[in-house]
């Protein structure tokens, strides 16, 4: 059994590369379904996050908006802070819960796919970390496309607000390079998968 921290900044194509992982036959559990479902109505983080900001960054279905959480928390590092508080701990959580329960099934490769592993010390509990690389002119290419409603300035002040890449290379045992085609992600990633099922 081997258990892989993915990570990489705000468009850096992470997601592309877990679905590679997933169609290989890793397990995936991923921080950004978690982080949605525990920010559910009702739930203890839901409570604590809609007491800080208020009922306005709420939706006629009582729903977090995203959007305007991210508009508020983006701009002020504090306020990123406070969110960042709130929601870690039962993120962190549910992700070490879910990596038992797929270790007791016996699964063969396991991968925690989270923005911010190392900011919240998950790249402990794993063997590999492996790092999602593109250029910052890429990522906000690419971040304008996929949130056509962001300006320049919205979007940029998402990706500052994340470890700078070149900290985060120094925690990586590999760096998977996203910033060309699909096709040349793709090939990274069988490399790695054929080293990986050698080692078996």
């Amino acid at each position: 059994m081997f258990v892989v921290g993915l990570t990489g900044g705000i468009a850096s194509g992470k997601s592309t590369v877990s679905l590679l992982l997933e169609e290989k036959g890793a397990v995936i559990i991923d921080a950004d379904k978690i982080a949605r479902q525990i920010m559910e109505p009702g739930k203890p983080a839901w409570k604590k996050v809609v007491n800080h900001f208020g009922n306005e960054i709420l939706n006629e279905n009582n729903d977090i908006d995203r959007k305007k959480l991210a508009d508020i928390v983006f701009s002020d590092k504090e306020q990123l802070k406070q969110l960042n508080n709130f929601t870690h701990p039962e993120i962190i959580k549910e992700i070490k819960a879910q990596l038992e329960y797929y270790k007791r099934q016996q699964r063969k490769v396991i991968v925690i796919d989270a923005a911010l592993l190392i900011e919240v010390g998950l790249h402990k509990i794993v063997d590999e970390v492996w790092v999602v690389a593109a250029s910052e002119k890429i990522q906000l290419e690419r971040l304008l496309i996929r949130d056509k409603n962001l300006s320049v300035k919205q979007a940029m002040d998402r990706i500052k607000s994340q470890m700078p890449q070149n900290e985060k290379l120094k925690y990586a045992h590999r760096v998977i390079d996203n910033s060309g085609s699909i096709e040349n992600t793709k090939i990274q990633v069988d490399e790695i998968w054929r080293e990986l099922t050698k080692q078996w």
